[in-house]
């Protein structure tokens, strides 16, 4: 892979989607209201981005309840660990680091 702007993946580069990349990488799976908490979004923008990621296969939303509450838990796939990995690659290629 060469140092190219080609290479950043535009699904991932977006600012809350690419918090949200990082935070998965660490702490998967997350519950929505964690991600609320750690990416400072609204819940219409965040959810807006959690479908993005995962119509690219990125994430999973795993929607059911705790007791009688409603929840859901976002989990990082196989596929977005390795969209991740070539992210960070690209990008340390471009700063040359």
């Amino acid at each position: 892979m060469s140092a190219s702007i080609k290479n950043i993946n535009d699904i991932i580069h977006g600012r809350l989607r690419l918090g949200v990349m990082a935070y998965l990488s660490t702490a998967s799976p997350v519950s929505f209201p964690e991600l609320l908490k750690v990416t400072e979004a609204t819940n219409g923008n965040l959810s807006t981005h959690l479908t993005k990621l995962e119509t690219a296969g990125f994430i999973h939303q795993e929607k059911g309840y705790k007791g009688k509450r409603p929840q859901t838990l976002v989990h990082l796939t196989d596929e977005g660990r390795s969209a991740w990995i070539e992210y960070l690659k690209a990008m340390r290629l471009m700063l040359d680091i």
